[in-house]
């Protein structure tokens, strides 16, 4: 413990943030009074930190090294700087800084930019708090070498995270190996001299001209500019929240979409997120507000952002669901979009990739096939889907999408809303609704249906302790379906990164897909079915949903 103590005071001595300062000097107090709990605390922030890797930085807010704070973000700040002046000796990088509504991204932006200056960068901050897709945008649009996004998306309310990019032949996509570990191993440099307070900073970054939003608001409008069905279109948005509304509103206006009926508790931004235990469109619950709008507007269509705006939830009136609205799971918008893009591509006569994370449905590749394009099946993060080569769409089953690759080369929870809204209005000016849409891909392309069993943990390592067991002793069956083959991504399989991922095929041709998540304490496992009919696809999921619970249920 006094190992921890020592780095406790070494830490606190270079904070500049009086909120973590008092909470880690009542902390140290508590050790040394001989508080158990206090001790184990104080273990877990300093027994390691926070791990800069290919989604860059995400945890909880607090005091210590394996703790979101000012010091850990002057320290990766510090570090980039000293990447790209190293990637560029000679001459002077420039870097553009987002930040959303979460607890204290202003202020990490603001430390990020200083720092950047203070090391000889052109420095650039958005001019406020606005979404992710406005920041990747702006990387590209201001010919930036790399980005840097304070967000921690969707995940808790008391987590925040460091999001970086990289402008030039990178595109504006988010980094990938080895830029992940030659960035973290500067990082680690700047730990280890053990004083962000004497890093030079300057306030001569400049801001961006709102010219920068004005842009990416004309480039996502006209994604799908509104068809004549748009016209009386009745349907609910919410931001989660987050930082999308303002944003949103300005492309459906230059767009000529009507105006939706907004979720007032959930609409502007509040890092708190006091309406939703986890403000993330999947969890249970989250979108319970936006449903009761949607009774109460007796709406068409329900549209939801994440916090940060980089993913879209869809819901659609469903008689037999309780309540009477139904959300689209990520794997059905994204086979919608998929279509929409394929139909777009075919018809231009211009080819193209449709591109998917493993993880997600199988349905993306037989859209490619019918429409004469390539695919390509990615490890999960739009930092892989991003780079497939010729993209013209690219999703994960996640609630992410990526509609205009030209534009930005990350999933954008809004241009994906306006692609959205095109396909509903213009099936609505038809007299038909996205449930139709959704029985026409199904007749046209086969009947794809998938399921995710999401465990979350208190002890990650419990979930290297399953993956091991799986790889130890591989499933003979699942449930009653013998298992034709396993393909271990550890192992590169069909040109893949290595991965921890485990891709279990069963005789029937379904699939099973166990992973850790990138960014939560969870372990995850993907169902994916085909059949030739939406109900026979769902007996069919049910059945392996049942096996995939018995073996988790014996691994734990």
């Amino acid at each position: 413990m006094s190992e921890y103590l020592a780095a406790a005071r070494a830490w606190l001595a270079q904070d500049p943030d009086p909120v973590t300062r008092e909470e880690l000097t009542a902390l140290i107090t508590r050790v040394e009074d001989g508080d158990d709990a206090a001790a184990a605390d104080l273990a877990d922030r300093f027994s390691t930190r926070l791990a800069f890797g290919t989604a860059g930085l995400r945890g909880t807010l607090g005091a210590g090294s394996n703790r979101m704070n000012r010091v850990l973000v002057a320290q990766a700040a510090a570090g980039f700087a000293a990447y790209l002046r190293e990637k560029q000796p000679d001459a002077t990088p420039t870097v553009v800084v987002g930040y959303d509504g979460r607890r204290n991204s202003d202020v990490f932006a603001r430390d990020s930019v200083e720092i950047f200056a203070g090391a000889g960068l052109h420095a650039i901050l958005l001019p406020r708090l606005l979404p992710t897709p406005v920041l990747a945008f702006a990387v590209r649009h201001l010919g930036a070498d790399a980005g840097v996004m304070v967000t921690a998306s969707h995940n808790p309310p008391d987590d925040n995270g460091y999001k970086v990019y990289l402008g030039g032949a990178d595109d504006g996509a988010q980094i990938v190996s080895p830029a992940d570990a030659e960035i973290a191993a500067h990082i680690q440099r700047v730990a280890d001299d053990g004083d962000v307070t004497v890093l030079p900073r300057s306030v001569g970054y400049a801001n961006a001209p709102e010219s920068v939003v004005e842009a990416y608001v004309a480039a996502t409008a006209a994604v799908a500019p509104a068809p004549a069905g748009a016209e009386g279109l009745r349907w609910v948005y919410t931001a989660m929240h987050g930082v999308g509304w303002e944003t949103v509103s300005r492309v459906l206006t230059e767009a000529g979409y009507p105006a939706p009926v907004v979720v007032e508790a959930q609409i502007q931004p509040d890092g708190r997120f006091p309406t939703v235990a986890f403000p993330n469109p999947e969890e249970p619950g989250a979108m319970d507000l936006a449903f009761e709008t949607a009774r109460a507007a007796d709406a068409e269509l329900v549209i939801a952002n994440d916090p940060d705006a980089d993913r879209l939830a869809v819901a659609i009136p469903d008689a037999e669901t309780d309540g009477g609205w139904r959300r689209l799971s990520g794997n059905e918008i994204g086979l919608l979009l998929g279509w929409r893009a394929a139909r777009a591509a075919a018809a231009a006569g211009t080819g193209g990739t449709l591109a998917c994370s493993l993880v997600s449905s199988p349905g993306l590749q037989a859209v490619a096939e019918h429409y004469g394009l390539d695919f390509r099946s990615t490890l999960t993060g739009f930092k892989w889907i991003s780079r497939a080569p010729g993209i013209v769409f690219g999703f994960e089953e996640a609630l992410g999408y990526l509609v205009n690759p030209d534009v930005v080369r990350d999933k954008d929870g809004i241009s994906a809303a306006v692609a959205l809204l095109g396909m509903a209005a213009e099936a609505r000016g038809e007299g038909r609704t996205v449930a139709d849409l959704l029985r026409e891909f199904r007749e046209t392309f086969g009947a794809f249906a998938s399921d995710q069993i999401s465990v979350r943990v208190s002890d990650v390592s419990e979930i290297a302790g399953i993956m091991a067991s799986l790889r130890a002793q591989p499933p003979s069956a699942v449930g009653e379906v013998a298992v034709s083959r396993i393909d271990d991504l550890m192992r590169g399989v069909d040109g893949l990164p290595p991965g921890d991922v485990l891709r279990i095929w069963l005789e029937d041709g379904s699939r099973l897909i166990v992973r850790p998540s990138g960014t939560e304490p969870k372990l995850k496992l993907y169902l994916d079915v085909q059949a030739s009919s939406a109900k026979k696809a769902n007996r069919r999921l049910a059945a392996l949903r049942a096996g995939a619970e018995g073996l988790l249920a014996a691994l734990r």
